[in-house]
């Protein structure tokens, strides 16, 4: 698992279904032709992250704690890499009232047991079958 440099790039971080719930908020309640910025308030080092996700990994497996971390490579960093993303969220917040449903840890652990219990669909995407199905179907 490749982290680029020592891995200390900081994000704001949210679960997928709580960015999806902010999108449907704005389409329905917000003002015509405002910006709004969707984030958690929820900064995390990309390898604080990765450490959470190996120890999540491990427990839904039943692993020792700490097997997944070993997957852990460091890579070169790439030039100009941004050190640190951050999201004002405070007018989603404010004017729509809008904010995560979940703690991003419970949220990451909902996506790890998704992906889990749909082992057919991650093979048949990571496979190249769902490709193949898109562009008979669609191109």
């Amino acid at each position: 698992m490749p982290i680029y440099g020592k891995g200390e790039n900081v994000r704001d971080w949210l679960w997928v279904e709580d960015h999806a719930s902010a999108i449907d908020l704005i389409f329905h309640n917000g003002e015509f032709g405002e910006t709004y910025n969707i984030g958690g308030h929820n900064e995390w080092k990309n390898i604080d992250l990765v450490h959470l996700l190996c120890d999540i990994m491990d427990e839904e497996l039943n692993r020792s704690k700490g097997e997944s971390r070993k997957l852990i490579t460091y890579v070169k960093d790439r030039a100009g890499h941004d050190m640190r993303y951050a999201i004002d969220a405070t007018k989603i917040n404010d004017k729509l009232g809008w904010k995560p449903s979940v703690t991003f840890e419970q949220g990451l652990r909902n996506t790890v047991k998704w992906y889990l219990s749909n082992e057919k669909w991650l093979n048949d995407v990571t496979s190249g079958a769902y490709q193949r199905y898109y562009d008979k179907h669609y191109n």
